[in-house]
Order: C-alpha cells, then sequence, then structure tokens
C-alpha cells in the first residue's frame, strides 16, 4: 500500500479533469514500461514469530540495514517506514510489517529480474545479521491475526478501525496476505479498454497459477489460495470483478464514476492522516466534505483515494494485475512475463482477447470464486481451468518471443515463464505441493516452510 503521493496539490475544478488524469497515462509502444512489486513476510529465526517494528531485530532495523545501499530513508512522525530512490523504486511497509519492494518502471523483464534479485540479496545480508529472514507465500501460513503486529501509519490505523464495518476479512488482507503485482501500460483509451478486459476475464488463470496459500495458523484452511478468497469478504465497495467494464461504452470516464462512489478512507493534510472513512468523494468535490469543511480536493488526494480502491485488475496512469499470490523469486520474474507477453504485443494481445470475449459475466465471476478454492482444477466448459492455462501460457510465450527482447546471453524473455508452464503441465499449484510436503515429511507441521522456501 502506498504512502502519500507526489502529485500536483491545486485544487481539482471538476471531474473532467479525473478523467484526464488517467487518460494522461497513455504512451506510445516505444515508452511502455514493466514496474513489479512484491511483498514478503518478515520473521524471527528463533521463534518464526513476525517482526514487529522496533526492537533489534524489527523491520525498521531491517530497513535501516538497508539504508546502506543505495536507498534513501523515509520517515513518519520520526519513525522509518520506508526507502525509496531517484529512479522511483521504493521499499515500504505493509500493515503488518511486509516489507515491500515497489520496483522501478523498466524497459524489459530481465532489467526487472535483476532488480529483484538485487533487493533480495541486498535483504538476505541484512537479515542475516538480524536473526531474522523473509517469505514469499500470499497468507501468513502459521500465526494468528492477534499475533501480528502493526506498523506505525496513519493510514492504516484509519484503514484497521474501518475495515470491521464492511467485511469479516478486511483485518486478515491488512495482516496476514503478500502478493505479487504487475504495472503496465497502455497506448489510448481503446487500449486501455482492451487490455483491462483481457486482464480482468485472465485475472483468475494468473489466481490458479500462483496459488500458495494453503494454510491457516498452522493447518490447511480449505483453499490453495486462500490470500484471494480474502478478498471476496474484505470490501465489496471497493474490490472484484468490476463486470462494468464489460459493458459497451466503457472508458476513462466510467472507471472515473465507479472510483467516485467508492468510500474514501482519509485525505492527508499537513503530514496527517485525517479519517474521512466511508466518505464520499463527490461530497470532497462539492466542498462538503465533513471533517474538512469547505476544502476542495487536489490531484494529490485523488491519487491516493485510487489507491484504496482494490478490484482485480486496477487503473491509475497505467493498468495493475493485482490476482497472484506472492512467491520465490522464479515467480516474482514469472509474473510480469505472463502478463507482458499477453499484453505487450498486439498480436498476442487479440488472441487472448478471442479466447476471453465469450466469456459471459457469470463464468466470470465463477472463475474468480471458484479458483481460490480449486486452482488449476476447477470445471469450466466441459474442461478445466488447467486448459484456459495452458493457452494463456501459449499466447504469452508467443507474444514474447515477437517482443525479442534479448539479454547478454541473446536469450529472450521466454524463459521466465517456464515455472508456470511446468505447473500448467503437471496439473499442480504451489500450494498443493505444500499441502504434500504438510502431510508427509514435514509431519503436520508448517514450521519448515519457512526454513525451505525462505529468500
Amino acid at each position: 500500500m502506498s504512502g502519500p503521493s507526489q502529485e500536483d496539490e491545486t485544487p481539482i475544478g471538476d471531474v473532467s479533469e479525473l478523467v484526464a488524469y488517467s487518460e494522461s497515462g497513455n504512451k506510445p509502444e516505444s515508452d511502455w514500461r514493466i514496474g513489479t512489486e512484491h511483498e514478503k513476510f518478515g520473521f524471527r529465526l528463533d521463534d518464526l514469530r513476525p517482526l514487529t517494528h522496533e526492537g533489534p531485530q524489527g523491520i525498521e532495523a531491517v530497513l535501516r540495514g538497508l539504508s546502506q545501499f543505495p536507498w534513501e530513508p523515509v520517515e513518519e512522525h520520526g519513525k522509518l517506514i520506508a526507502l525509496k530512490r531517484p529512479d522511483g523504486a521504493s521499499v515500504t511497509l505493509e500493515p503488518a510489517g511486509q516489507l515491500e519492494l515497489s520496483g522501478a518502471m523498466l524497459e524489459t523483464i530481465h532489467q526487472t529480474c535483476v532488480e529483484t534479485r538485487t533487493h533480495l540479496r541486498e535483504v538476505k545480508a541484512v537479515s542475516e545479521q538480524l536473526g531474522v529472514g523473509f517469505l514469499g507465500m500470499g497468507f501468513q501460513p502459521k500465526w494468528r491475526r492477534e499475533d501480528m503486529p502493526w506498523m506505525p501509519k496513519g493510514r492504516y490505523k484509519i484503514m484497521r478501525d474501518y475495515m470491521p464495518r464492511v467485511g469479516t476479512l478486511g483485518l486478515d488482507m491488512m495482516t496476514r496476505t503478500c502478493t505479487v503485482q504487475v504495472n503496465l501500460d497502455y497506448r489510448s483509451e481503446a487500449d486501455m479498454v482492451k487490455k483491462f478486459r483481457v486482464s480482468l476475464a485472465l485475472q483468475p488463470i494468473a489466481t490458479a497459477l500462483f496459488a500458495d496459500s494453503p494454510f491457516t495458523e498452522g493447518r490447511p484452511n480449505g483453499y490453495l489460495s486462500y490470500r484471494s478468497h480474502i478478498w471476496t469478504d474484505t470490501d465489496a465497495d471497493r474490490t472484484g470483478m468490476l463486470d462494468f467494464v464489460f459493458e459497451d461504452g466503457f472508458g476513462f470516464e466510467r472507471y472515473v464514476d465507479y472510483v467516485l462512489d467508492v468510500p474514501m478512507y482519509f485525505a492527508y493534510r499537513g503530514g496527517e492522516y485525517v479519517d474521512c472513512a466511508g466518505l464520499s468523494f463527490r461530497d470532497f468535490l462539492a466542498g462538503r466534505l465533513g471533517p474538512l469543511p469547505g476544502e476542495l480536493p487536489t490531484m494529490r488526494d485523488w491519487s491516493d483515494h485510487l489507491t484504496t480502491v482494490f478490484p482485480e485488475v486496477r487503473l491509475k496512469k497505467f493498468l495493475e494485475m493485482r490476482g497472484a499470490d506472492g512467491g520465490p523469486w522464479n515467480r516474482l520474474c514469472a509474473l510480469p512475463a505472463f502478463w507482458v507477453g499477453l499484453l505487450y504485443d498486439d498480436a498476442a494481445l487479440d488472441a487472448a482477447w478471442d479466447l476471453v470475449r465469450d466469456f459471459s459475466m457469470a463464468e466470470r465471476n465463477a472463475l474468480r470464486d471458484g479458483v481460490p478454492k480449486h486452482a488449476l482444477k476447477l470445471p469450466f466448459r466441459g474442461a478445466t481451468v488447467r486448459e484456459l492455462a495452458i493457452e494463456a501460457l501459449k499466447i504469452a510465450e508467443a507474444g514474447l518471443k515477437r517482443r525479442a527482447r534479448l539479454n547478454n546471453e541473446g536469450a529472450d524473455e521466454t524463459g521466465f515463464l517456464a515455472p508456470l508452464q511446468e505447473f500448467a503441465l503437471a496439473n499442480e499449484t504451489p500450494a498443493e505441493r505444500k499441502l504434500a510436503l504438510f502431510h508427509g515429511p514435514w509431519g503436520g507441521s508448517v514450521d519448515p516452510v519457512f526454513r525451505e522456501f525462505a529468500y
């Protein structure tokens, strides 16, 4: 989750400026970039407990250790809460101290993978000094909600108080989940619409391929991606498959209308987060926001508000793919490979649209609701999601081949799909492999996951 936006603080005149904000993301293909983000759970090596903010083994100590590398510290009320770099990359904290790398906007997946590997190498160097480790999974496998710490960030306190009013699993979303996502560009409104529709329809396929959250509080939870299930009971006002994206006439303006009707969490004023939970951004535009009477929102307020909307695919000045569980290093590179292959080559985008264009709204939602529990084995049109995944991976591989972005050894980007291709062909997700270990060599304990799957 983001910190305060750096956008312009001039008051917004009317809704057309909000439409223009997303429209300003239009870029020629030569300027398209790849921004990859991933989160991971920190834990103490001696007792596997999550890292608090303070203390010799706290997440603040990890951030201070990382600042020996080329990162600049970011503080809130004197507490170190993030790091940033001039290239736009940042290291931030999720509500329970999950450590997130928000990568720079890069040209190739080769560069993304180097960035991720470098970051994990830095984290490991610091972690070994502190006696802590980091784990990539979709859901915290061992600890209860009550065991999770809270980070000293103002926006999280507001969200923490609001979540139980609108769903039963929102606090779990905040404290016990980790994801990997990729942010991608579009050339025009029509291109955005096509990519939005394809990525929404295929987001359940990514969820299935990346499913890696089968444990809750040390036991199997009956799901393969429990992280994905959690979003179904977090806050219906700001989550879901956005059926309206597939309606005639969808574009930037219709998305703005949707976001305007998503209740606010906060506004940021004078270095403080002002509690606006449940209030209307439309009232804010009219100068009728109770906590800030007479004030008009700025583009920074709008940018902040956009970060509090959590659909399966999110539009800002780019499109965010939000359906995947966190995982190990090679899957952090596989997610951008999957979506870049599908969306950054016109022939692949056409083929992907042909694959999903006749899905009904009921089918799209059935896929979304079914894959958290069944993943690749979910029945679909006389076959299963596995067959959809294999076809989508073929399209993505062909798209990456046509992109022909080579590394120094002359290899293109298709190799990054290998883990996903292996899961699909084997018809076995990462979650199912961990469950087999749990019921076999691990002897009914999740503790070995912290040793065998740590970065």
